[in-house]
């Protein structure tokens, strides 16, 4: 069994799937998922999970994701990225002060048309299928949240941003949305995924790196590496006993357990070893949620 996660930094061109692929035939793993795709022209992080690891991967599928993005100001695709047809040109006269304005535009709660070029289905058919065919159709706005929009810099036409953002937020669409709201239109030109939750780029790991490593199930991160944000329960012997056997317990009548004083989802462990996760309520009763079943090192 291989259990870790793989913090995989994604070339462009190659889909998540086709990424996950390779990256299972190398460890010679049996069970693996990706965490949320990435679309094949944008780079970066996209945690694969692998064995135990893929019990906690939808937990990234609800977090917070940030990127760095590429935006060309002027030029409209039919897919708001490279990998469309262009479809219209304008002249780009914009200021450093304009850009700004526009930005502070789309901070906080915002709502957001998904792009016809997505993998949301509608009848039982994703909608690019559609799109491919020639066909348009509406779509309803949905709530997101960008918790942050940074101006890193401005080379006309070419304008780099840095986006925090909820799940569910197409980043080509706000860079379209951006140039709109400039009157110059606009595509992603690059568009790399730098954080997935508390997981961030300084620890990814190429593919050439993992195709080449003599050992390469040691470039894996372990389990708990997708449950840092949670905080941590450390059992006695017989409560770990009686946890794995999926039973509550009673946490405030044990001194030697020390209770977090924030209540919800737990990371469980008992002498370094992960068993899980659960849930803390209140009078510290802990539930058990999902448990590992062969629990492997902290």
């Amino acid at each position: 069994m291989v259990d870790g996660v793989l913090l995989l930094d994604k070339p462009v061109g190659l889909s998540s799937n086709d990424a996950l692929i390779k990256a299972k035939r190398v460890l010679n793993a049996k069970k693996a998922g990706h965490t949320g795709t990435l679309d094949p022209f944008a780079t970066g992080l996209l945690p694969l999970c692998f064995g135990e690891a893929t019990k906690f991967s939808q937990d990234l599928l609800e977090a917070d994701k940030t990127y760095e993005a590429t935006v060309h100001l002027g030029v409209m695709t039919t897919t708001g990225d490279t990998e469309g047809t262009v479809v219209e040109g304008r002249e780009v006269d914009v200021t450093i002060e304009q850009i700004e304005a526009a930005l502070a535009r789309f901070r906080g709660p915002i709502m957001q048309v998904p792009p016809m070029y997505s993998a949301l289905k509608r009848d039982g058919k994703a909608l690019y299928e559609y799109a491919r065919e020639g066909v348009t159709l509406e779509r309803e706005a949905r709530p997101v949240t960008i918790h942050g929009l940074d101006f890193i810099g401005y080379e006309a036409p070419f304008l780099k941003i840095r986006v925090t953002c909820s799940k569910g937020t197409y980043v080509r669409v706000l860079g379209e949305d951006i140039g709109a709201a400039l009157g110059c239109g606009a595509h992603l030109t690059a568009l790399r995924r730098i954080g997935v939750g508390a997981l961030k780029a300084e620890h990814m790991i190429t593919l050439d790196h993992l195709q080449s490593h003599p050992d390469p199930r040691s470039l894996l991160a372990p389990v708990d590496a997708l449950l840092s944000s949670f905080p941590r329960v450390d059992l006695t012997d017989e409560l770990a006993r009686r946890f794995l056997h999926g039973q509550r317990l009673a946490l405030g009548k044990e001194p030697a357990v020390v209770v977090p004083a924030e209540l919800g989802r737990v990371r469980i462990y008992h002498q370094g070893r992960l068993l899980g996760t659960g849930l803390l309520a209140e009078y510290a009763i802990l539930a058990p949620e999902r448990l590992v079943a062969a629990a492997p090192s902290a």
